[in-house]
């Protein structure tokens, strides 16, 4: 049995729409409650545990820094510990945004962390504590992640354009859009190798995205040419700078992924990001 925790969020939901798994979330599982991480642990005697349960609220992280690190680090950090203890191999779900976007090109597994804001920061110390667990760990660094369900940007902006002809998007941040669905599907596809054999060089961090990047603008625009597919109209947008747009957490100006760990080692590689998304808008008119 694969225990995913994350409840109703966009990595759980996909999981559990493609494998029959155990899908916790609060209040019956909650980084904030420690005594219910060991309850459901050891409920569902799990034999791989996905971690897609966090804090996501970038900008709110600023202001709440220990509810994002409980969340981030401990919790993790507790998952992790009961995982080690039992022998259990454990998929933990991080983020691009442990990196400050400087590099100017796409980063590797090696590259320095450097998080401008809490909540790449409490992701980074996740990380650490996840490994310092000693278990079998697999961290997936992935970004900007959507689906047809749930809080996400796409759907955001599909949203605002029901309700203004005009919008401003931020153009001079790059990233690697990537589809809950296909994060599932690379998720499962470990899950199988890892649960065929434990081989040393699975340990460790791999970044896990769509393939391809995009600006925030470019990535809007695309949604809203799929949607004009479908009969919504095209909103004017207006791509702006980032100092245009100011927020209380500093985003990485571009941080785009390098994959190429992942299909080394695993043997998967997750789907260009632009045929993802023209289903996932499908999708979400279509409900709408």
């Amino acid at each position: 049995m694969i225990l995913v925790t994350g409840g109703t969020g966009q990595v759980a939901t996909e999981l559990a729409k493609r494998a029959a798994v155990y899908r916790a979330g609060r209040p019956e599982f909650d980084f904030d409650q420690p005594d219910t991480i060991d309850a459901v642990f050891h409920a569902a005697k799990p034999s791989l545990v996905v971690n897609a349960a966090a804090w996501t609220a970038v900008d709110a992280a600023e202001a709440n820094a220990d509810a994002a690190m409980r969340a981030n680090r401990d919790g993790p950090a507790r998952l992790a510990q009961l995982c080690a203890a039992a022998g259990v191999p454990l998929i933990h779900i991080s983020t691009d945004y442990v990196f400050d976007g400087a590099k100017g090109a796409p980063y590797v597994e090696t590259d320095p962390t450097s998080p401008t804001g809490m909540y790449g920061i409490s992701k980074l110390a996740g990380e650490a504590a996840v490994l310092a667990a000693g278990g079998k760990a697999v961290i997936l660094r992935t970004s900007w992640v959507y689906a047809a369900t749930g809080k996400n940007f796409i759907r955001t902006m599909l949203g605002a354009a029901m309700k203004t002809n005009t919008l401003k998007v931020v153009m001079d941040q790059k990233g690697c859009p990537t589809n809950a669905g296909d994060l599932a599907d690379a998720i499962l596809a470990i899950a199988a190798r890892i649960e065929a054999g434990w081989q040393p060089d699975y340990g460790g961090v791999f970044n896990a995205a769509g393939t391809g990047s995009a600006s925030w603008y470019e990535f809007a625009m695309a949604a809203f040419k799929e949607a004009a597919r479908h009969g919504r109209p095209m909103p004017t947008v207006l791509p702006i700078t980032t100092a245009e747009w100011p927020t209380p957490a500093k985003r990485p100006a571009d941080s785009r992924l390098d994959c190429s760990k992942l299909a080394r080692v695993f043997g998967v590689a997750l789907p260009d990001w632009q045929p993802s998304l023209a289903r996932t808008v499908g999708a979400i008119i279509a409900v709408s």
